[in-house]
């Protein structure tokens, strides 16, 4: 609603044009409830959206949020969305030196490549049965949670009775996950393999008393009830896209370049004021649905703001003429790079990189993972670059909190890109200087964002992707029926910081949109 059309009454106004807002809209709009959504930038879909980072290139990124686990297909059925995910062929590569040999460990390919897989690094069978039983047990977890989280919350009884196995309960929600990492595992990089699911995006150490880690580690595992982490064909941009036009099918305004500066509310009918190129407007609702964080939600009307949250990772895209070569020349680049590379993710340094950085220094060797989604999804890439074998990566860096970047944040960036990529050069037959694709400039076709640079492009508290700590998927004090509450009645929080937020989901839209019509 441009400013100059002035005040109108709405059923719903949604801050915020993210995925979460989007979904919330759709679901509103189709119910036939009036709906205005007002984002700050001049495009929807906050941090899921494609871009074409490098100039004059026609490559089309997922520029920050890039992989699609925990979004229900209920919320894609409902809402009629043209919108699908590709499996990875492969799940994991992690190269190693073993003996001053190099090698690896790869998972994927059929059961039984993966079982030769763990024979050839561990030297027996034993881990590989170990992950099987593992991940057997948070499979079945996953069954039972996941279902959960487009219901009403349920309390933790309720959930513990749900999940029906009490040492699946006790390792995932009781003690700290190294206590069952170290108690089914032996070899150190299988241990890393499995923890570093504890830590994106979370400034943790596996024996955290917090249990962050924990609460981390399930939200990776449990997703569309298989733990499974998919491409968004097409980029995760076609998901935003979907869901703008869906809700703008069914009847809801979307209105870029308006800021929502203040909400103003009895309980029952809400004031939105905003801003825009042409000044100031305001909105009434009869609901208030803010897709942003939950310090964002205080600004705005006016309450204490929860303490600040802290970002913990290096977030870095790429384009490349050709996948390097690596070191274990066992392993064919197209398939390592298939599925998540893990580069300094053993266990053992793990531990010594947040510590380092928990001590205020940047870690040594920086842990990351790396993803190729062009492998996957080569629409994502112009018909020449794929023609002529070019390649997206991503590369996701853990344990680099905030804080290290905030006496500098351009040197301590290119310090610390520096040496995550000298960590993946160890592994690689040649430098990966030498297979980067260059723009229309002449500038090698690679970007890295800190935290510092998240919260100032996409307003990310500290950086925070979840934006703040992620929660567990049960009702706990002031939560309300479906954790979207705020102290104020037709106030609802439906962005990441909600209760069961974090990753591209959708959840906290769509238990918003419940909330607001009575389910």
């Amino acid at each position: 609603m441009p400013a100059h059309e002035g005040t109108r009454t709405y059923d719903a106004v949604i801050v915020g044009g993210g995925h979460n807002g989007l979904v919330a809209a759709a679901y509103l709009a189709r119910a036939g409830r009036s709906v205005l959504v007002l984002e700050r930038l001049d495009h929807t879909g906050g941090a899921a959206v494609s871009t074409r980072p490098f100039a004059g290139v026609d490559a089309r990124l997922s520029r920050y949020s890039y992989l699609v686990s925990l979004l229900p297909d209920k919320i894609v059925r409902d809402l009629g969305l043209d919108f699908r995910v590709q499996s990875r062929t492969i799940s994991s590569y992690t190269p190693a030196e073993r003996g001053g040999r190099a090698t690896g460990l790869l998972v994927g390919g059929g059961e039984e490549r993966t079982r030769e897989a763990f024979a050839a690094l561990t030297g027996g069978e034993r881990e590989y049965a170990a992950w099987q039983r593992f991940y057997a047990m948070t499979g079945q977890v996953a069954e039972r949670v996941f279902p959960t989280l487009t219901e009403p919350l349920p309390t933790r009884e309720e959930l513990r009775r749900r999940v029906d196995d009490e040492t699946a309960w006790r390792a995932l929600f009781e003690e700290p996950i190294g206590v069952t990492i170290e108690e089914n595992f032996s070899d150190d990089l299988v241990r890393g393999v499995v923890l570093t699911d504890a830590l994106i995006g979370t400034f943790a150490d596996a024996h955290d008393a917090s249990l962050a880690q924990n609460r981390c580690f399930l939200y990776h595992v449990i997703g569309g009830g298989t733990g499974a982490w998919d491409v968004p064909v097409g980029g995760m941009g076609a998901l935003t896209d979907a869901l703008a036009g869906a809700a703008r099918a069914a009847g809801a305004v979307i209105a870029t370049g308006h800021e929502a500066v203040r909400i103003d509310t009895d309980g029952q009918t809400a004031e939105v004021t905003y801003r825009t190129a042409d000044g100031e407007g305001t909105a009434v609702a009869r609901h208030v649905l803010v897709n942003a964080s939950p310090r964002e939600l205080a600004a705005l009307t006016g309450d204490t703001a929860p303490e600040p949250a802290e970002g913990a990772q290096l977030k870095v895209n790429m384009l490349l003429k050709r996948l390097p070569r690596l070191r274990d020349s066992t392993v064919d680049p197209r398939e390592a790079f298939a599925g998540t590379f893990h580069i300094a993710e053993g266990y053992g340094q793990l531990a010594t990189a947040h510590a380092q950085a928990a001590a205020g220094e940047l870690p040594a060797a920086p842990p990351s993972e790396i993803y190729c989604h062009s492998l996957t999804d080569p629409s994502i890439l112009g018909p020449d670059l794929a023609a002529r074998g070019y390649q997206t990566l991503t590369l996701f860096g853990l344990h680099t909190p905030a804080r290290l970047f905030a006496r500098d944040n351009d040197a301590v960036r290119d310090e610390l890109l520096k040496s995550t990529l000298a960590q993946l050069d160890a592994h690689l037959a040649e430098p990966l200087a030498d297979c980067l694709a260059t723009d229309a400039d002449g500038r090698p076709c690679i970007e890295a964002k800190t935290p510092l640079d998240l919260e100032r492009d996409l307003g990310l508290p500290g950086g925070n992707i979840f934006h703040r700590a992620l929660s567990w998927p049960y009702a706990q004090e002031d939560t309300g029926r479906w954790g979207v509450e705020t102290r104020h009645a037709n106030v609802l929080l439906c962005g990441a910081g909600a209760v069961r937020g974090g990753g591209v989901s959708g959840v906290p839209g769509h238990n918003a949109a419940m909330a607001v019509l009575g389910e």
